[in-house]
Order: structure tokens, then C-alpha cells, then sequence
């Protein structure tokens, strides 16, 4: 797969393979159109993930792939989504990616790491993941505050309604927060805290069809 003599598969800019992976989103599980716009891009491999992880640990291909792109390599992706399910986890990768000197392109946002354009892009992206982590360190950090006034005043637990289960969730997608800290902010503790969010996971599950397909069309965009 990587035999340099073979000019077909390497990349103009960077001398590198071009490497594409493509991965199943929780509404659509066909991964022809990723294919399709993946070969067009001219990638000589591309590494498919067929089930919808959220974790990184659910997503082998990932992993795999990461370890075999090599300095001067470019990983293309049909869509920024299709790479992180949060904007704080795609800036981790392809910051990762840069250090390594690997590029990477997104086709459908025409990002490109190798040119100066998309490496300004990316450092805006990267400037507002942080921000967001600033403003959820902040919003947790004023719920602990909260939390142990409640306890120091005699106040019950916050119940962990299916509100709480949403908020928690978007929580645990921030690399930076901590499962400790998630059931500090609401006053239980982390056995609690998982078995809250096996119970919700029932309840969607129990649902008919129509209505856990609604449901993750919102939670996939």
C-alpha cells in the first residue's frame, strides 16, 4: 500500500499517501456516499467505521488508522463530523495529526491543513473549542459552588430528569471534565451517576423506533 514508486497514490503537496476515513453516523448507516467522495479524492486506503461510537474506545478503525498514518501522510474526511463528535475532540486529532506531520483535509468543508488558508481556519476552530471548554469549566465550576451549598444547607440531590441526562451527556463529551466531577455538580455519586444514565439508555431504547429515530437525527447534527 505505501510503495513510493507507485506516484498514483501520493499526495502532490506533501509527498504522503492520501488516507480517508469514513465512519457511520447514527442516522445513516451507509457509507457509499463517503466512498464514492473519498475515491474521488484520490485516497489510496480508506479505514471504515461501521458502528457509531461516541468514544474513542468504540472506534478501532479510528485508532488503527492513526497509527499507521506516517510524517508527510494527509487523512481526508468526507465531513468534519465524520472525524470528531465534538469540536474540542476534531481540534485534539488534528492538532495531534500536525505535530506528527500529517495534513488533513475535510471535503465537504474544503478545509486543507497544508495550505496557510486552512491552517488559519483551523486555529479559529481551535480558539473556539477552547472557548468552549472555558465556558463549560466555568458552568461546572459554579454548579459544584452551588452543589456543595446544598449540601452544606441541608438540600436534597439534584433528580437527574432526562434534562440532567442531556446536560450530562454534552458534559462527558468535553475531554476536560471528569466523570468526579460531573457527579459532584450533581450531588451524587458515580455509581449513581451510571446507573442514571443506564436507566435513561432503557427508556430511549424501550421507545418504538419512530421516536428513538427523532431522536438521534437531533443528536447527530
Amino acid at each position: 500500500m505505501r510503495d513510493p514508486a507507485d506516484k498514483g497514490t501520493l499526495d502532490i503537496v506533501t509527498g504522503g499517501m492520501r488516507i480517508g476515513y469514513a465512519r457511520v453516523s447514527t442516522v445513516d448507516q451507509n457509507l457509499e456516499l463517503q466512498r464514492d467522495a473519498l475515491a474521488r479524492a484520490r485516497c489510496v486506503q480508506v479505514y471504515e467505521e461501521k458502528a457509531s461510537g461516541r468514544s474513542a474506545a468504540a472506534r478501532p478503525e479510528l485508532a488503527n488508522m492513526l497509527r499507521a498514518l506516517r510524517k508527510g501522510d494527509t487523512l481526508i474526511v468526507w465531513r468534519l463530523d465524520r472525524l470528531g463528535r465534538s469540536l474540542a475532540d476534531l481540534v485534539h486529532i488534528v492538532d495531534e495529526l500536525g505535530a506528527r506531520g500529517i495534513a488533513f483535509e475535510s471535503l465537504s468543508e474544503k478545509i486543507d491543513t497544508s495550505t496557510a488558508q486552512g491552517r488559519m481556519f483551523f486555529g479559529f476552530m481551535a480558539a473556539m473549542a477552547q472557548y468552549q471548554r472555558d465556558i463549560i469549566s466555568e458552568n461546572t465550576r459554579a454548579g459544584l459552588t452551588a452543589a456543595r451549598a446544598r449540601g452544606r444547607n441541608g438540600g436534597r440531590p439534584v433528580a437527574l430528569d432526562d434534562k440532567a441526562i442531556a446536560e450530562i451527556r454534552a458534559l462527558m463529551r468535553d475531554p476536560v471534565i471528569t466523570m468526579a466531577q460531573i457527579a459532584e455538580r450533581y450531588s451524587v455519586s458515580r455509581p449513581t451517576l451510571y446507573n442514571a444514565l443506564r436507566r435513561a439508555e432503557k427508556k430511549e431504547l424501550a421507545k418504538p423506533p419512530s421516536a428513538r429515530a427523532g431522536k438521534a437525527r437531533s443528536n447527530s447534527r
